[in-house]
């Protein structure tokens, strides 16, 4: 009579790392780099870094931003009425909500729409002094003559830094709960490939 095999002792719930997985929003890669996962760290800066910055130099540096509201037409939505300020903004340009997933590097796009105020002289100087126009929403006649090509760099260019933050956001999850396989855990013995064939 064949005795049962012993049951597995439970598998031990995963600890979330929370400084990790905000370390790696402001930097991608940071978080694993602390953890020890130096090589997919650097490997995830390196890679989301270069999309999101060559969609930016592909778009001429006019892609990443968050519009004025008062500039804008309205717009309602059935569960939440009638949208003003940030939302408003937002509405009309959903794709920053996911470019800013890459963290610091879509901050200055932030920082000029909270400093840029819409009555100000557009010849005065610039609301952020140092970051000048960079991730300023650019004037429509800009965003006309970027368009009117009858290619689509401008197009594919906004679209890498959307792809850049999304992608940042599974990062921020792998290091929020870890590897796949934790490297603590053993893996199993694969058994060895049978020879055919005569001896």
């Amino acid at each position: 009579m064949a005795t049962p095999s012993p049951t597995p002792p439970p598998t031990p719930a995963r600890r979330l790392d929370w400084p990790a997985a905000a370390l790696s929003y402001l930097l991608p890669g940071l978080g694993q780099v602390l953890q020890g996962r130096v090589g997919k760290g650097v490997m995830f800066f390196v890679c989301l870094y270069g999309l999101f910055f060559y969609g930016l130099w592909m778009g001429q540096r006019l892609n990443v931003w968050v519009p004025e509201p008062s500039k804008l037409p309205d717009i309602g939505l059935p569960l939440f009425g009638r949208l003003s300020g940030t939302p408003k903004a937002l509405a009309h340009r959903p794709q920053f909500l996911l470019q800013v997933g890459i963290g610091v590097a879509a901050w200055p796009a932030i920082a000029q729409y909270v400093a840029h105020d819409p009555a100000a002289d557009p010849a005065g100087p610039p609301a952020v002094p140092f970051l000048k126009d960079y991730m300023l929403a650019p004037s429509e006649t800009k965003l006309n003559d970027l368009q009117r090509p009858r290619d689509t760099t401008f197009d594919l260019a906004w679209v890498f830094t959307v792809i850049a933050g999304a992608l940042n956001l599974l990062v921020i999850y792998d290091a929020l709960a870890g590897p796949v396989v934790p490297d603590d855990e053993e893996f199993p013995a694969r058994p060895s490939p049978k020879k055919s064939g005569a001896a």
